[in-house]
This record gives structure tokens, sequence and C-alpha cells, in this order.
């Protein structure tokens, strides 16, 4: 499987089967200042190109970063302890491909790729604060769900996914549109 145009790769990385940690720099690009964070995993090697059929397995829940400014800037965070998805297991030795997607401001999506291997976490160097830290210029996020009320069919309510962030702008604007 192809992810952001780059093929799979045969020099994998070695990941704990008991999950691991995943650094970023989010901010090489002009634009970037909020971004979207999706982290997902793919299993095997039968799928496109010797890559997974599917990314279709969510590591973590959505989450947006603020960055210092819509500019190139330099920084990087970690999080040192991505579980596996629910309800999946592994052995040392299992191929897979953990797919970053970075959702930009001005909706450009970046994606990105790491082939791994399982392994025994014995046989991973350690995570410490040398290799996995946060840059304090950037803020973390967390996305959410605003209910849009009952429904009388019985049918689940909408809900929009919406940022802390970009909540206020929105209803300064509103506020604005209706003066």
């Amino acid at each position: 499987m192809s992810c952001g145009g780059m093929p799979t790769t045969t020099n994998r990385t070695l990941w704990p089967i008991n999950g691991g940690a995943i650094a970023l720099q989010p901010g090489w690009f002009q634009g970037h200042a909020t971004a979207f964070f999706y982290i997902n995993l793919g299993f095997g090697t039968d799928g496109p190109s010797g890559g997974p059929p599917n990314m279709s397995f969510p590591m973590v829940p959505v989450f947006q970063i603020v960055g210092p400014s819509k500019n190139p800037y330099p920084g990087s965070f970690c999080l040192p302890q991505v579980p596996l998805p629910a309800n999946t297991t592994v052995k040392a030795g299992d191929n897979a491909t953990i797919q970053v997607i970075e959702v930009a401001v001005h909706g450009a999506s970046l994606f990105s790729c790491v082939d791994i291997t399982f392994a025994d976490p014995k046989d991973v160097a350690e995570v410490n604060e040398t290799n996995c830290f946060n840059s304090t210029d950037i803020q973390f996020n967390n996305v959410y769900s605003i209910g849009a009320g009952d429904s009388s069919s019985g049918a689940p309510a909408p809900t929009l996914a919406i940022s802390r962030t970009l909540l206020l702008p929105l209803v300064g604007i509103l506020a604005f549109t209706l003066l």
C-alpha cells in the first residue's frame, strides 16, 4: 500500500507488541498553526504494493494541536505509549503499517506512514525523555461532539465534531453576522 506516494519499505522499524511511542514534527510547512491528527494501523502485507489491505484500525482518538504560528516552526510532540487498537492482537514478527494523517487548518491532508515489525518490548529501544518529548510551544486540544438534540424518530441525533479552539471564532463570526 502506498502512503503519501511512498511504497512500502523493506527496512521496517521494530515496534513493541504492547504498543509504543510515536513522535512527530508537525510544523514543517506554512498553514499548520492548527491541525487535526489521526493515527491508524493497517495489519499485514497482503494489500497493494505489499502493504496492508487498509488502515482501518484507529490507535488513538482524533486530537488537535495548536502551534505557535501559521508559518513553518520547529518543535515536536511525542505520544509515549500508543496502544494497539481495541480488540486486536499481534505476535512478534507480524508486519503492519502505522499511518499518521495531519489535516491542516486550510483543509490539506498530509499522510505519513511507517512500516513496522512487531517485536518483544525488550528488543526495542527504551522510550525516555531524550527520545520522546513535547516542545513547549505546541498545545493539544481535545476534539469532541456537540449533540444536535433529541430525535423523535428514535434515530440517533446527528453530531458535529468540533474543537474548542475553533468554536469561539465561529461564535464570534455568527455574532458579527447577526449584528
